[in-house]
């Protein structure tokens, strides 16, 4: 029977698991872990309060005292599945049970029901007493017993294994006292199932006491129930899309799930395996990825520092991009072990692809824009030419016609003859000079109208950038009643070499801005200046229009704005600074003018896009002979 002894003992165990529980209800701990010890705990509570009440019935009330042990029997059930299940949780990061989990409550159930209804089948106890020596136990007994110790030796086993491969002294400190709280009511229950020892039945319930005293120092020193575990994890899912830990010889120790759902499967990459032995021959893309990890892990054993690389993993039909970090895990000089960190950057490449596109379109949009205004001055640089072409085939008309009637004329000399064909020389060079000009425009307009996707580059000088800008915006000064003025201090021997075509539109961008900028009463003159300064080569286009706003400034050059109102998309100044950057590793940049107005302008490396004139070798002295 329960002693006075035992019944203290038993009073003073659910004082300290009732402060268990309400301290983690007073703490509103709601994760998985806390809601299973609470479970727990509170099993411990109706085991003892149903063998108090045993303690109270009358010995010869036998539907009562069984009414009792039935009850005492549900936490017998119980409490060691919910050990397994912690030891679980705590290891495993679970936030909720998985279907299999709550397979092992099916046992339990079965044994409470064995229990109630034991009388009509007498498997559970052949003969039931409430004095341990007189029970005799039917063969169900020994299966409800071991399945109970097989799950109290299962948390044993789950919580040290993730210890010991933690190398963790926190984990191992706790795992220590859930084991031993464990291990301890293990022993009772089964040196008193067994008779080995002549215990009562109260043995094993007191038993349980050691386990309220060592869990009670893992939860309060050691803090056992604040799920640094599922913390840490949670951490890493959200630091990195998936992670891998190896050894120093390369074998897999552990990783997250995106690893495993993504990459793990894939290559075929599974925990306590090593990288060397890993094979998947019938998929190339997957020995590429096993391939450059192992190269990676070698590369940072060799350097002792971290090694980067991009890798492309296909996955559900899809590619996935990785920026793969493998860093050594180094301890008192030694290396132990790496860290692989994956972090997915394929929606990052396929936004700045969007990225590069957009700014394609947004170029061409620009282009074609800058094309519209210039087609009136197109048409004006063209016609005036024509209108000089056609003059001169009529002039030199009348002449073929004047030398055809003069034949047989004695009254007209040799002399008057050369004169009529100097005057036709004279027309043919103009008509030259006039096919020239044409030849100048439509190049320059070729150019321009050229696909913003080709990428052609040529060498050519800072005078001829200078030439078809010129040609190019020689209407809109005219219409606009300006005047450039251009200046080109670099020497004749630097050349430059790149896509004229972008500079070209750039330097029309500026000189069409300082165009729009200009006051009614300003000075009209637009100064376009060329130098060489140490390394680098500077352009400059400087107006003495309206200046640049505070409001325009702070945001220039940084996103599309325009000061024209409707009458400007913001464009112009945006693709252009993406031009230099991106095609001539320059920068663009703007000040305000001392006499009023503003100045643009872009500087440019030489030593990556200027080609200095190769020097004449020297004349050898050659042998007579």
């Amino acid at each position: 029977m329960i002693t006075n002894g035992a019944l203290i003992t038993f009073y003073i165990s659910i004082i300290g698991l009732v402060l268990i529980v309400s301290r983690n209800l007073r703490t509103n701990r709601s994760h998985l872990i806390n809601k299973i010890y609470v479970a727990f705990s509170m099993i411990l509570i109706e085991w003892m309060i149903a063998l108090i009440g045993m303690r109270f019935t009358a010995p010869g009330d036998e539907i009562m005292l069984y009414v009792w042990d039935a009850l005492s029997n549900f936490g017998t059930s119980l409490a060691p599945v919910l050990l397994l299940l912690i030891a679980l949780v705590f290891t495993h990061h679970y936030d909720q049970l998985p279907k299999r989990v709550r397979g092992l409550f099916l046992v339990p159930l079965l044994t409470n029901v064995m229990i109630w209804t034991n009388p009509l089948h007498h498997l559970h106890y052949k003969h039931f007493s409430v004095i341990a020596s007189e029970v005799v136990f039917g063969p169900y007994m020994y299966i409800s017993g071991g399945y109970s110790y097989l799950c109290m030796i299962a948390a044993i086993v789950i919580i040290l294994h993730f210890a010991f491969k933690s190398n963790n002294r926190l984990y191992m400190q706790q795992a220590v006292m859930f084991s031993l709280g464990t291990l301890i009511p293990l022993a009772v229950s089964m040196l008193a199932t067994f008779k080995v020892l002549d215990l009562s039945i109260a043995a094993t319930p007191i038993s349980f006491v050691f386990t309220v005293i060592f869990h009670g120092i893992a939860i309060e020193k050691l803090n056992f129930l604040n799920i640094t575990p599922i913390a840490t994890q949670h951490i890493l899912d959200w630091i990195s899309d998936c992670y891998l830990i190896l050894s120093e010889t390369g074998l897999v120790l552990n990783y997250n799930q995106p690893f495993a759902q993504i990459i793990g499967s894939r290559c075929g990459i599974e925990i306590n395996k090593p990288l060397i032995n890993i094979q998947r021959d019938h998929d190339p893309s997957a020995m590429t990825a096993v391939y450059n990890l192992i190269s990676s892990v070698e590369s940072a054993r060799e350097s002792r520092s971290s090694i980067a690389y991009e890798q492309m993993i296909v996955a559900d039909g899809r590619l996935h991009y990785y920026m793969v970090e493998v860093t050594p895990l180094i301890i008192n000089k030694a290396i132990v072990g790496f860290s692989v960190i994956y972090k997915d950057v394929t929606k990052l490449k396929e936004s700045m692809q969007n990225l590069q596109n957009s700014q394609k379109r947004m170029m061409e949009r620009e282009r074609l824009a800058s094309l519209g205004q210039m087609v009136g001055g197109i048409a004006h640089n063209l016609k005036t030419p024509i209108m000089s072409i056609a003059g001169a085939l009529n002039a030199m008309n009348d002449l073929v016609d004047e030398c055809q009637r003069s034949f047989g004329d004695p009254e007209v000399t040799p002399a008057d003859y050369r004169e009529i064909a100097q005057e036709m020389t004279d027309w043919i060079h103009r008509c030259k000079d006039s096919c020239s000009y044409m030849s100048d425009i439509i190049t320059a307009v070729k150019g321009q109208a050229a696909n913003m996707n080709a990428s052609d580059k040529v060498t050519f000088t800072p005078e001829e950038l200078l030439r078809r800008t010129t040609l190019l915006m020689r209407h809109e000064l005219t219409v606009h009643n300006c005047q450039l003025v251009s200046e080109n201090n670099v020497p004749p021997s630097v050349m430059l070499h790149g896509d004229i075509n972008n500079l070209v539109q750039i330097v029309n961008n500026f000189i069409a801005n300082a165009i729009d900028a200009q006051l009614p009463q300003s000075d009209h003159t637009i100064h376009l200046k060329i130098w060489q300064e140490d390394d680098q080569l500077s352009l400059s286009v400087s107006d003495h229009g309206s200046g640049i706003s505070d409001s325009v400034r702070r945001h220039l050059l940084k996103e599309m704005i325009t000061s024209k109102g409707t009458a400007g998309a913001g464009l112009g100044l945006y693709m252009s600074k993406a031009l230099i950057q991106g095609k001539f590793d320059g920068e663009l940049w703007f000040n305000d003018n001392p006499g009023g107005g503003a100045v643009f302008g872009f500087t440019i490396p030489l030593n990556s896009e200027v080609l200095q004139e190769e020097t004449p070798l020297k004349t050898e002295e050659r042998s007579p002979f």
